[in-house]
């Protein structure tokens, strides 16, 4: 199983990403924008995990999110990774409790760590939500002028979820996303 960790924005969360940025959706027609049910902000990515593996990985991270209290977030601006100039990924920024949403990755990440898991290529979190992401690196930076102005509302992110990617093929078009499991923050 492919698997990572991720905090999932409300509907109404994703209901103002989706007002705002569905006018610019076809500025670059190499972006392809993901769909609401695939918008998340990733924590940690676990890679493939057996399922032994995934049982001895379940109690570690329920513990590791049970510590933390609640966060405050918002959506805000946007941005592309690695560059504006050679973007593959387009994002929006995350807001709010920052250094709270910091350690709850770390933590999640330890939890993985010490069941030989985290093949993450990307050593430094950087809490963001992907937009959309393209095959080849574009030059974004006339698009990203007018997407700095996304300001979305705060919401409480009262829960982490152990999510599981399903890759195209046997039926998918798509990267389709499942909830494993949802563990409570305090």
């Amino acid at each position: 199983m492919r698997l990572f960790v991720a905090v999932l924005p409300p509907p109404r969360v994703l209901d103002e990403l989706e007002r705002f940025f569905r006018p610019f959706q076809d500025e670059l027609p190499d972006l392809r924008w993901l769909r609401r049910d695939q918008q998340h902000i990733t924590l940690t990515f676990l890679g493939e995990v057996d399922d032994r593996a995934y049982r001895r990985l379940l109690p570690r991270l329920e513990r590791a999110v049970a510590r933390h209290p609640r966060l405050t977030l918002s959506l805000a601006g946007a941005g592309a990774f690695p560059t504006t100039t050679h973007a593959r990924v387009l994002w929006a920024g995350v807001y709010g409790d920052r250094r709270a949403l910091v350690r709850l990755a770390a933590s999640t990440t330890a939890a993985g760590r010490r069941e030989g898991m985290v093949p993450d290529r990307h050593p430094t979190f950087r809490p963001h939500l992907t937009l959309a992401r393209c095959r080849r690196p574009l030059d974004v930076r006339l698009l990203l002028e007018p997407l700095t102005a996304f300001a979305g509302a705060s919401w409480t992110a009262e829960s982490v979820h152990l999510m599981r990617s399903h890759l195209p093929g046997k039926g998918r078009t798509t990267v389709e996303y499942e909830s494993l499991e949802s563990w409570s923050l305090r």
